[in-house]
């Protein structure tokens, strides 16, 4: 069964270029204000939306990350909420992916998680702290409902991690780029390209590389050697950028739609001025 995301993959390999995957949680600053930055996001040229759920204890998440998705929860954002934004965008045609901990989709109940993200339009989940040798319950509810289940693996990962990894992932694999939690770094892992390579030793699945891509030159580099660029740190930055300093709902989407284009035009090859 060939998925969204597959779809997704093959045109951009038909065009010669990389995927752009963009993160921003749900919920930030509202509700309805996250699903207008996301949107804006697709429009800008983003092809694949990660839908945060925002969660308690982020072990994976940088600063910025986390200022976000603490606002969102002090908010009162829900997991009915976090499914009801992946309908507003998956209306777009992008493939949304729900970006979660294990933890809310394991109180949630997976096969009611599985078959509620499937009703609302999601094409599948990232899931940073699933190890491969719990996911059986997952892996089976996710199937049911044609839902492809990304997993991630790092520079640390043994040979025999990816290979475990890759073997029950579907979509793409998430390969980080760098050891460490997530933000924008001034450079991208240097190891991100061996660990694309040891991956596609093990999977003919794609490869999507994040952790600390923020600017269209960045954008640009991953793109040279990974099949998907993911950004979400320099994302969520223009949003809280934006609250901190009251400019308010508008131009907080003009620059979600300034930054998507020109990390758009990076993984298409063409690196903005502005980069």
């Amino acid at each position: 069964m060939h998925s969204r995301l597959d779809a997704c993959f093959a045109a951009a390999r038909e065009e010669g270029r990389s995927l752009l995957v963009g993160y921003l949680p749900a919920g930030f600053p509202t509700v309805d204000g996250g699903i207008a930055a996301m949107r804006a996001m697709v429009e800008a040229g983003v092809d694949v939306v990660e839908v945060g759920l925002p969660y308690s204890d982020p072990t994976m998440d940088g600063p910025v990350i986390q200022d976000a998705a603490d606002a969102a929860l002090r908010g009162g954002v829900t997991t009915r909420d976090v499914l009801r934004t992946v309908e507003a965008v998956a209306a777009t045609g992008a493939p949304i992916l729900v970006m979660t901990y294990w933890n809310p989709v394991d109180r949630y109940g997976p096969a009611r998680f599985a078959a509620d993200l499937a009703a609302a339009g999601g094409a599948g989940t990232i899931t940073p702290d699933l190890p491969p040798e719990e996911a059986g319950p997952w892996l089976a509810a996710a199937a049911e409902h044609g839902l492809d289940s990304v997993f991630l693996v790092a520079p640390s990962s043994s040979d025999e991690r990816i290979e475990r990894v890759a073997g029950i992932a579907s979509g793409f694999v998430y390969a980080a780029s760098l050891m460490g939690v997530t933000g924008a770094r001034a450079q991208v892992g240097a190891q991100a390209a061996g660990l694309v390579d040891r991956v596609r030793a093990a999977t003919a699945l794609p490869v999507a590389v994040g952790l600390g891509v923020s600017t269209a030159a960045q954008a640009a580099e991953v793109a040279g050697f990974a099949d998907g660029v993911i950004v979400g740190s320099a994302l969520v930055r223009v949003l809280l950028d934006a609250e901190r300093r009251g400019l308010g709902e508008q131009a907080a989407l003009e620059g979600i739609r300034a930054l998507a284009a020109d990390l758009a035009a990076g993984v298409r090859g063409g690196v903005p001025a502005s980069a």
